[in-house]
């Protein structure tokens, strides 16, 4: 595990922040809000968002309202991807659409969002909307493809990793690229905001492929979901993609007849894992994370080394060596 004890308090003040974002005359928004807030995240993001301004050399608070926001869009999308998923656990616990229903699930994702960018626009910093602006957007295109691209077998891993750094890694780019920007770091004059945003959607892109072939072998219940959730919710993921394209055409054919059934059984997701083990397809999607891991890491080096750049190498390890 990475070593994050330097900034502990920081990160008790993004929770403290946490419950004052949470006020509201309508309680459902905090009871969903904080039931998902509160169910175990890792705080990777707002993580990223304290590490990288520290290492720009930034030593105010600031990031502290921007840790929150960050987390607060991410826990947004859950909600809503648990709704479009039909999810009934997210991190080992009832989904929150299980327990509230839908309709709450998305109006409280809605005002999350909404909430995110009504704080940012007092914060009177262009540069800083125009990030979250970006990565929002992209994040909305992401899921998008990811919904149009359901069930197709011809998925290329091109377009699949198109869809992953919309869905997944701009968050992490954009949690990083804050650091440079509340650090006042023109990109122009030093690369920081760049190495900074690519070091984010290297490690967004690996912490989604690992979640793919987690969910392939994951027995761990706080993994948050089933085994083969992902086939059964015809999501075409690096590990299918990768045996698809390697596979015979007769096993084409049968893995094409699995994923286009309605539901799909247990002997229908042992027939595709043990394709998926016979291309070595789990082992490909790793090493795969692994490459962009040792991108990620190369995107810091025109840092000074510092307790910050330390704990922003040893996250990247993390989220290779992660088993949830």
């Amino acid at each position: 595990m990475f070593d994050v004890n330097f900034i502990e308090d920081e990160l008790d003040k993004v929770e403290q922040q946490f419950d004052i974002y949470f006020k509201s005359g309508t309680p459902l928004i905090k009871q969903v809000a904080k039931y998902v807030v509160s169910s175990g995240g890792k705080r990777i993001r707002p993580i990223l968002v304290i590490l990288s301004s520290k290492l720009c050399g930034y030593n105010g608070n600031g990031y502290i309202p921007l840790a929150a926001i960050i987390e607060f869009i991410h826990t947004a999308t859950l909600l809503h991807d648990d709704v479009i998923d039909s999810a009934p656990l997210r991190r080992g616990i009832k989904s929150a659409n299980m327990v509230f229903g839908n309709k709450a699930s998305v109006l409280v994702g809605d005002y999350l969002f909404a909430k995110s960018f009504e704080i940012l626009s007092k914060m009177n910093n262009f540069r800083i909307i125009s990030a979250f602006a970006a990565a929002t957007t992209l994040m909305a295109e992401g899921e998008i493809k990811e919904l149009v691209q359901t069930a197709n077998i011809a998925t290329t891993e091109d377009e699949y990793i198109n869809i992953i750094i919309k869905k997944t890694a701009v968050l992490f780019a954009c949690a990083a690229q804050i650091g440079a920007i509340i650090s006042d770091k023109p990109d122009k004059n030093d690369g920081m905001e760049q190495n900074l945003y690519d070091y984010g959607l290297n490690i967004g892109i690996a912490f989604q492929l690992m979640d793919d072939a987690l969910d392939y072998t994951s027995k761990n219940k706080k993994f948050g979901k089933f085994i083969g959730n992902d086939l059964k919710e015809g999501k075409i993921t690096m590990p299918l993609i990768y045996t698809l394209k390697n596979c015979s055409k007769k096993e084409n054919k049968n893995i094409a007849q699995i994923i286009l059934k309605k539901k799909i059984n247990k002997m229908d997701l042992e027939d595709v894992l043990k394709l998926i083990n016979k291309y070595n397809s789990l082992n490909y999607t790793v090493e795969t994370a692994r490459k962009k891991i040792k991108k990620a890491k190369s995107n810091l080096k025109g840092f000074n080394d510092s307790a910050a750049k330390t704990s922003l190498m040893e996250l990247a390890d993390y989220v290779i060596e992660r088993k949830l």
